[in-house]
C-alpha cells in the first residue's frame, strides 16, 4: 500500500501537520509522521531522505517554518512528489516560510499549499496518489460530496433562521 511521509521541523509544527494527518486517516492512505530537523541533525535527515522511497512512501508531506529547508531537501533526494507547508511563524508571519518553500530552482519542484495548510496538503497528496488508485479516488470523491453537503446544511440553517441568530 502507497504510504505518505509525514515530516516537519519541530514539534510546535505538530497542530498543522495533526490536519494532515486525519484527512489521510479519513481516507485509509498509511502514513508515518516524524520530527527531524534538517539544519541540527543533517544526517538523520538524510538518512530518512534517502530511504523514504525504499519505505513505500509515494509522496512526502514536509512542514518547516522560518527558513524552511526540510521540504526543498526532501526535494532534492526524494524522487516523487514533495508537497510543502510553510507554518506561521511569529517573526514575518509564515511569508518567511512560505517564500523558502515556494522559490525552489529548476528541477527541484516542491508543491507548496498555504501557511499552515495542513489539511489541503493531506488532501493534495490523497490526489495525487488517487491518480493510480481507482478506490482511493472515490473515496476522494466521496470526501468532496461530504465538504458539498455541509456547505449546503450551514446555508440551509441560515435561510431558516436569519444571520442574527446563526451568529449567537
Amino acid at each position: 500500500m502507497a504510504k505518505v511521509g509525514i515530516v516537519m521541523g519541530s514539534d510546535s509544527d505538530m497542530p498543522v501537520m495533526a490536519k494532515a494527518a486525519e484527512i489521510l486517516e479519513k481516507l485509509g492512505i498509511e502514513y508515518e509522521m516524524t520530527i527531524i530537523s534538517a539544519h541540527r541533525e543533517p544526517d538523520v535527515f538524510y538518512e530518512y531522505a534517502t530511504s523514504a522511497e525504499s519505505k513505500g512512501f509515494k509522496v512526502i508531506i514536509a512542514g518547516a517554518g522560518k527558513a524552511a529547508h526540510l521540504p526543498g531537501m526532501c526535494a532534492a533526494i526524494f524522487p516523487m512528489p514533495v508537497i510543502g507547508i510553510p507554518m506561521k511563524t511569529s517573526d514575518l508571519g509564515g511569508v518567511d516560510s512560505l517564500y523558502s518553500i515556494v522559490q525552489m530552482p529548476s528541477g527541484i519542484p516542491v508543491a507548496t499549499v498555504a501557511i499552515n495548510g495542513g489539511a489541503n496538503a493531506g488532501i493534495l497528496a490523497a490526489k495525487i496518489l488517487a491518480a493510480s488508485d481507482p478506490e482511493l479516488l472515490e473515496r476522494v470523491k466521496d470526501y468532496s460530496k461530504e465538504l458539498k453537503q455541509q456547505v449546503q446544511e450551514k446555508d440551509a440553517k441560515l435561510q431558516e433562521i436569519g444571520y442574527k441568530a446563526y451568529m449567537k
